[in-house]
């Protein structure tokens, strides 16, 4: 047996693993994988097997991988104070410039950030922010948080709630009671369910069942709206025209707060700082993780905007030092990860990469698959791509879920060593690489992938699941 084969063994029976089919795999039925480094835009595993990382870890690694500039940082701070908790006060250097650096790129109206582990944990702060909030305001019934199907916001008790994706919330009795879900801004599929709307209409038409949902509820319940600029698990869908400046509307008018996740748009990855930026979202409330350190040191933060820091203050002075923290806040390493991530970002031009070279890609995803036979939509924006499957483009009619098309993709990519994501909720195939890819290597990655779907394209044909 090789060594890579007995880490796998040793790991099916030691390890409890994210998203995965826990059966098939402590029982050797699913594959497993042991990485062992990485380099630019590829990782390689114990075997020595190269691949080209087309999603960034988990959208993630922003800066590529292998930057010593990182761990020298990491480890210089380590012989100096490896941690101390941030509690009453206390702080250290790293996480004073981190929060500086984070707020100066952010730009005016945002006033504090807080530190946490990952992006999930950022959320759970970000409801407990909005409880508070209200509380201290006179308005103990407006807790309720509207997220959209299809968001993904975290995979805890309260986060998972927010996330609108089933298999997060099947089997574990989710959401929990003051969560609600409304229209997502999907208008490749619902577009045409509503009567062929525009963009533009369809825009209207989701801020218009969210201004019902609101009412429905009462707007003196409805505390707040959490949305990622662009949905990213929910299947890398860019909103469609006017969707922002449309909700933000109705979200002004009942005085709801706005929560911007920016967990996987921020720090680049669309070609402008945040996401925010992009779309003209003016957040309350920003939730950010991923890209803060490319993953380098587990770090997530809640950016807290002017209007919901003066009401934290208020409350403070009338109810004594707030109830909220985490052991970890404000970790050194991960604030030393992450100012050292922010330097290669703004040094290398990362963020101008990923608008330039993000267009490139755009370009030959739409120039290798805008006609093909199973491709019904080629979208994104900046360092973000999605190819939505289905039988017959012109209907945009879906796949029998029975033949996992996506997956089967995402299998055939990997047969080329080239890591893409199948993601959920449909026959969608997600990509997300380094900001660092160039345009070769983004060539690379269309040809790699058109190769892995015409083989099942042509899989699909010889079974005769291709008539629509």
């Amino acid at each position: 047996m090789s060594l890579h084969k007995e880490l796998i063994e040793r790991d099916r029976k030691v390890t409890f693993h994210a998203s995965t089919h826990l059966r098939d795999f402590a029982h050797g039925d699913a594959p497993g994988r042991v990485i062992t480094g990485g380099k630019g835009i590829n990782i390689v595993d114990k075997d020595g097997r190269e691949f080209i990382d087309g999603f960034a870890g988990l959208y993630c690694v922003n800066i590529g991988y292998g930057r010593t500039e990182v761990a020298e940082a990491i480890y210089k701070q380590a012989l100096e104070l490896s941690y101390y908790h941030t509690y009453v006060g206390h702080s250290n250097e790293p996480q004073i410039e981190l929060s500086e650096k984070i707020l100066k790129l952010y730009g005016p109206g945002m006033s504090k950030v807080y530190y946490g582990m990952s992006g999930s944990d950022a959320n759970e702060t970000q409801l407990k922010i909005v409880r508070y909030y209200n509380n201290v305001l006179g308005r103990p019934q407006k807790k309720k948080v509207i997220s959209r199907m299809r968001g993904y916001h975290g995979s805890g008790i309260a986060s998972g709630s927010l996330t609108g994706l089933k298999a997060f919330h099947d089997h574990f009795d989710l959401p929990i009671e003051t969560i609600r879900h409304t229209e997502a801004p999907y208008y490749y599929h619902r577009g045409a369910d509503q009567q062929g709307m525009s963009e533009r209409e369809f825009s209207r038409y989701c801020a218009r069942k969210l201004e019902e949902m609101i009412l429905d509820e009462g707007p003196d319940t409805v505390a707040a709206f959490i949305g990622e600029p662009v949905l990213g698990t929910g299947g890398i869908v860019p909103p469609p025209e006017g969707y922002w400046d449309e909700i933000q509307a109705v979200l002004a008018k009942y005085d709801v707060l706005l929560i911007a996740d920016e967990v996987v748009c921020g720090f680049g990855r669309t070609g402008t700082e945040f996401g925010s930026h992009h779309y003209g979202i003016k957040p309350d409330l920003i939730t950010v993780a991923k890209g803060l350190t490319s993953a380098y040191q587990p770090l997530s933060g809640v950016i807290v905007g002017d209007r919901v820091w003066k009401v934290l203050e208020q409350g403070t002075g009338e109810y004594g030092p707030i109830g909220h923290g985490w052991t970890y806040s404000g970790h050194a390493l991960g604030c030393a990860a992450g100012l050292a991530n922010l330097e290669i970002i703004e040094r290398e031009g990362l963020t101008q990469n990923a608008a330039e070279t993000g267009a490139y890609l755009q370009r030959q995803m739409q120039v290798a698959f805008g006609d093909h036979p199973i491709v019904g939509q080629v979208r994104g924006v900046g360092m973000l791509a999605a190819l939505e499957f289905s039988p017959n483009p012109a209907s945009r009619k879906h796949f029998d879920p029975a033949l996992k098309v996506g997956p089967r993709i995402s299998a055939a990519a990997l047969d080329e060593n080239l890591i893409v994501r199948a993601m959920p909720q449909g026959d969608i195939l997600g990509f997300a690489p380094p900001l660092v890819a160039t345009r070769g290597e983004v060539d690379e990655i269309v040809a790699r992938t058109k190769r892995a779907v015409d083989r099942v394209t042509d899989e699909l044909a010889a079974s005769g699941d291709l008539k629509g």
